[in-house]
């Protein structure tokens, strides 16, 4: 298993976006990178949130290389926009100001940050606090929130991507398992059902979760892994 944190995340490296300029084209060939030089001709890609457009973009230009996805709220269709993103990226694509970066800078604030963790949980009090606390320590350096906001501001390259991926999913129709938390307002239900038109043969299983999901079905989403791509 391989997780990368793509440039600019996690403990990767963070260069300044003037020495970088964030968009999901630019992280998905950073992690095109890290494959060829790791020599990997064959994987499956597991995807949340922004692990979509990255991995999507991956599959739409090697399909050959892509042995399955597992999709767990990651979004390639409209009807999965919920409401909560439109609010705040849609008046960030149509012109960027001050006005309409506030509600994309608050969305990477202490408080935005603990509600992704947060929402949908069946028990919240369990979540551990250390997942936003750890996150917000590395979107509070010096410079992070402004390329964050770039890269909210980029999403809307995806959506434009979107008849390219739903046609790639039909031409070459990967084992798929989607895994999706059924309360999520960010990525919602009708995408994840969305899918089943491009891959019919995928299996849709539903988790009583929200946009992060593994704190509390871990083992769930790992027998589904196992049931699907182990045979």
């Amino acid at each position: 298993m391989i997780a990368p944190d793509y440039i600019g995340f996690g403990h990767s490296d963070a260069p300044s976006r003037s020495d970088f300029e964030y968009t999901f084209d630019n992280l998905a060939a950073h992690v095109r990178g890290l494959l060829d030089q790791l020599g990997l001709t064959s994987y499956i890609l597991y995807m949340q949130d922004y692990g979509g457009p990255v991995g999507f973009r991956l599959f739409a230009k090697n399909p050959e290389k892509v042995n399955g996805f597992v999709i767990q709220n990651a979004n390639a269709y409209m009807e999965g926009v919920g409401d909560a993103p439109k609010k705040v990226l849609m008046p960030l694509w149509e012109k960027r100001t001050p006005e309409t970066e506030k509600p994309a800078r608050d969305f990477v604030s202490l408080e935005g940050t603990k509600f992704h963790w947060l929402v949908g949980a069946k028990n919240p009090e369990a979540i551990n606090p250390d997942n936003w606390v750890l996150d917000q320590a590395l979107l509070d350096r010096p410079g992070v929130q402004d390329y964050q906001v770039d890269l909210l501001e980029n999403y809307k390259s995806n959506i434009q991507l979107y008849p390219e991926w739903q046609a790639a999913f039909r031409a070459h129709k990967p084992r798929t398992l989607i895994a999706w938390g059924k309360k999520d307002p960010f990525f919602v239900p009708p995408g994840a059902e969305a899918y089943l038109r491009d891959l019919p043969e995928a299996k849709l299983v539903w988790l009583d979760a929200g946009h992060f999901v593994l704190d509390e079905n871990v083992q769930t989403v790992a027998d589904e892994i196992k049931a699907v791509f182990g045979r």
